[in-house]
């Protein structure tokens, strides 16, 4: 990567406070997220690292290729950063996407350690891209644990308006935590492609209730999948990374295994249950059927009444 290039200038705290994280830019996410003034974009603007795939099928490009790197400070802390524009092809990983976030998390373990937030914004794969995108998706997932093993903190946020999809959703497993909204979502398959390959009956992707409850941050918390679930507002977000750069502990062999047993507990827990008010109900929650509706401060009070901070383990 190249001398770093300062792209953030300074904005009122009051616009952290009010602006969706859901619907601002990745640009906007990060410059409301960090200390004002604090980003500096690795790979800047001018450089013009574009994706070699995409003239072929006659597609347009971006000048960041879908994903904003750099380095700024959260709470006077340094932190790197990346942060996926779902605007531009859905946020989806190409072989300089991914390039960039590699890089990203190769260079947190030689700068002392430092923390790495992901800002997921992600359909998944490029299909343009096929073989490239898949390997890059490999290769990010290498440098997670990698970097985790080096003792790197790497903290996931999830709010954005594409999701966290296909290879992305296996990214953000790899983290040492998850934060994410209402309007985050999660899953390896997206609903088009669970009823493309299983049929409507199995899975109907126009019924925007089944797909927030079964893949949506309020489920994703309960189920244990989430670290911590905020409101959506960059301010929300913020609160989240700064309480799990908190509370995330080293990485190690002990964790892996704890993980595993909870997985195994989930399982074993909910594997005969058909919808997530089902898993709800099982948890002990009253009036399961009501959860999609709780406004956020009453949804994390009850998230929090539960128990389950999920992945506790690692």
């Amino acid at each position: 990567m190249t001398a770093p290039i300062k792209h953030g200038v300074q904005f009122p705290a009051e616009r952290a406070r009010t602006t969706s994280f859901n619907e601002a830019s990745a640009r906007m996410r990060l410059e409301l997220l960090l200390d004002a003034g604090s980003f500096l974009e690795f790979i800047g603007p001018e450089q013009r690292e574009v994706s070699p795939h995409l003239k072929i099928f006659d597609l347009p490009e971006q000048f960041d290729d879908g994903i904003v790197v750099g380095r700024g400070r959260l709470d006077g802390a340094p932190v790197l950063v990346a942060a996926q524009e779902g605007r531009f092809m859905g946020g989806a990983f190409g072989e300089v996407h991914g390039a960039k976030l590699v890089g990203l998390l190769r260079a947190a373990r030689e700068i002392e350690s430092i923390p790495v937030l992901i800002l997921f914004d992600t359909g998944g794969v490029r299909l343009q891209e096929a073989n490239a995108g898949e390997l890059a998706i490999a290769e990010i997932m290498r440098a997670v644990m990698e970097a985790r093993t080096a003792g790197v903190k790497v903290i996931g946020l999830i709010g954005g308006r594409s999701g966290c999809y296909g290879g992305g959703g296996l990214i953000a497993g790899c983290c040492s935590a998850l934060a994410v909204s209402e309007p985050g979502r999660i899953a390896v398959s997206g609903p088009e492609v669970i009823e493309t390959n299983r049929g409507v009956e199995e899975f109907d992707s126009r019924d925007r209730a089944l797909v927030w409850r079964t893949m949506g941050g309020k489920h994703r918390r309960l189920l244990g999948a989430a670290d911590v679930f905020t409101d959506d507002t960059v301010q929300g977000f913020r609160d989240a990374a700064l309480r799990l750069l908190d509370v995330v502990g080293p990485y190690g062999l002990d964790k892996l295994k704890a993980e595993q047993i909870r997985l195994a507990d989930r399982l074993r827990s909910f594997g005969a249950c058909e919808d997530a008010v089902d898993i709800w109900t099982a948890e002990g929650i009253v009036h399961a059927e009501d959860v999609p509706e709780l406004p956020a401060d009453q949804f994390i009070a009850l998230a929090d009444n539960i128990g389950r901070t999920s992945r506790d383990a690692r």
